[in-house]
């Protein structure tokens, strides 16, 4: 019997895609991200699409301002497949952008806005980048001609130092130019690139397709029940797979509001939740305990609060007893899933948080996920062993990286990193992770781009990074150092690493080690050994 029997779920069939793969599709499916958009601004033109603070768009307007930028972006020399970084926090532009750049068949690639500028430069570089749209606040961060020769266009949101290489987005859309038909794409077609850390300290590119984003789109409307009139608070990063998927892409297809939250902030969130009657939130776990702690949560009015996803992390059973017994009207979902499989592969099934709080879920609909073990063979039920994860949600691969591509994918199944099982009644469990990775707040962290870092510090002979536990955001990260000879300081240690690292990556505490890190007979650090060293030190606040 089937989890989803009783869900709106299109019909499905099986197809073959990108040579050798066979997916299971839902039959009828919107053509891409902007063909979502477009059904929803003829079936409801008046209805609200953007809330920021002083600003209501309809739907029709955020068409109208959409097709107006892209018009102005192709009169500065921008067409049709050409890769265009989105460098923006989240504001209302991020859309008005995101839309723009799929009308006229462009490549949008959202950038964290945390990124320093040799992360940046490297990204821009590496996915052959022709524009960058930033705010004005990060413009100090823009790779330079040097850095990346190939980007034409610098495009500044706000007031911006004066510069003769930066464009004013105001300006360009201040020009009528002439509106052109939006360009009609091929499903296959990618749509977004999206960058996740590897294991080598270099990003990678995932290429998210018009399918892919699709068919996840689908996956949450189904999953979630989610329909007209919702209100979605964009409370995560626009930037990454939960906050550009689950929230934005998914809204501009069931034709709701999206509420964006510029920081987060718990008090000022709730009151905000309370005065746009949100309906749907996908958060991570953190958030919602940061909501809990507030004393004017209790009094909030939040009754429209219908739908809180979660993911990133697991949330403990006393905060999920706690936001029921304060919002019986609240349907938590936990969804597992990563960029490579444009956000969901798994999402509970509504109601059943409670009974099945140590899982993830279940496979969606068109998933297909396998426990397998290091021989590439398939487990049994209950066994633990890496997951694979197959289906239309599930990238063709990283761009312009073929290397990292086959080591991450066979026959159209990404090997995931993480080890799990599966129940004989098809739920899915996550214990660890086979990578070496760190979940901070539900930020992705690999130890080897912050160990990277580190090593470059002068005097440095060895370092490594392990987890510290956290109540509030399940992992902080610690550093282990060995450099002998300098004297430890652990200020100018992480405002080096701040010049180089995204702020959620930079070590928040540090151990400094006379004598060398354990390693076992093949020189492979020994990182349960750390572990077992880490401090007790009061945490930092968020």
């Amino acid at each position: 019997m089937s989890a989803w029997q009783d869900f709106p779920v299109p019909a499905m069939r099986h197809e073959a895609w990108y040579g050798d793969r066979i997916v299971r599709c839902f039959q009828q499916r919107p053509a891409s991200l902007w063909a979502m958009f477009a059904a929803t601004v003829a079936r409801s033109p008046g209805a609200e699409s953007v809330v920021c603070e002083g600003l209501r768009l309809s739907y029709a307007e955020l068409d109208e301002a959409a097709g107006r930028l892209a018009a102005g972006l192709a009169a500065h020399g921008l067409q049709r497949g050409d890769r265009v970084v989105m460098f923006i926090d989240n504001r209302p532009e991020f859309i008005t952008v995101l839309l723009a750049l799929q009308r006229m068949g462009a490549i949008a690639v959202p950038v964290g806005v945390r990124e320093q500028r040799p992360g940046l430069a490297y990204i821009v570089e590496q996915c052959g980048a022709a524009a960058i749209v930033a705010d004005a606040v990060l413009t100090g961060r823009l790779p330079d001609t040097e850095e990346a020769p190939g980007l034409r266009l610098r495009i500044v949101i706000g007031k911006a130092p004066a510069d003769v290489q930066l464009v004013s987005l105001e300006s360009i859309t201040a020009v009528d130019h002439p509106a052109s038909e939006p360009v009609q794409t091929d499903e296959h077609d990618v749509a977004v690139i999206l960058y996740t850390s590897g294991t080598t300290g270099r990003p990678k590119g995932a290429m998210l397709t018009h399918a892919n984003i699709v068919h996840s789109v689908l996956h949450y409307q189904a999953a979630m029940k989610l329909g007209e009139g919702e209100r979605a608070a964009l409370a995560v990063p626009a930037s990454h797979v939960t906050g550009l998927v689950a929230v934005i892409a998914t809204m501009l297809h069931v034709g709701g509001a999206l509420v964006v939250v510029p920081v987060f902030k718990a008090e000022g969130f709730i009151a905000l939740m309370s005065t746009e009657r949100i309906t749907h939130t996908m958060m991570v776990p953190a958030m919602y305990n940061l909501c809990l702690l507030q004393p004017g949560f209790a009094q909030a009015r939040l009754d429209h609060w219908r739908v809180g996803g979660y993911g990133g992390a697991p949330m403990p059973v006393t905060t999920i007893d706690a936001l029921g017994a304060r919002l019986p009207g609240l349907t938590l979902i936990n969804a597992y899933g990563a960029t490579e499989t444009t956000s969901p592969a798994t999402i509970m099934p509504m109601g059943q948080t409670r009974t099945h709080a140590d899982t993830v879920g279940v496979a969606l609909p068109a998933a297909d996920m396998r426990v397998m073990d290091d021989d590439g063979r398939e487990l049994p039920p209950g066994r633990i062993g890496e997951l694979w994860i197959g289906g239309p949600m599930v990238v063709p691969g990283y761009w312009a990286n073929p290397k990292a591509t086959a080591e991450s994918f066979t026959a159209g199944y990404w090997h995931s990193g993480d080890l799990g099982s599966i129940d004989a009644e098809g739920y899915v469990r996550v214990f660890d992770r086979k990578k070496d990775m760190l979940n901070r707040g539900g930020f992705k962290i690999y130890s080897v781009e912050v160990e990277n870092v580190l090593m470059a510090w002068p005097g440095m002979i060895d370092a490594a990074i392990v987890g510290k536990p956290c109540a509030l955001l399940g992992e902080r990260v610690h550093a282990f150092v060995h450099a002998p000879g300098q004297t430890p300081d652990d200020v100018s240690l992480r405002a080096f690493c701040a010049e180089r690292l995204a702020d959620y990556k930079v070590p928040e505490t540090i151990s400094w080690c006379a004598q060398p890190l354990p390693r076992n007979a093949n020189g492979k650090l020994m990182k349960r050994l750390l572990r077992e060293e880490l401090p007790v030190v009061a945490p930092r606040s968020a």
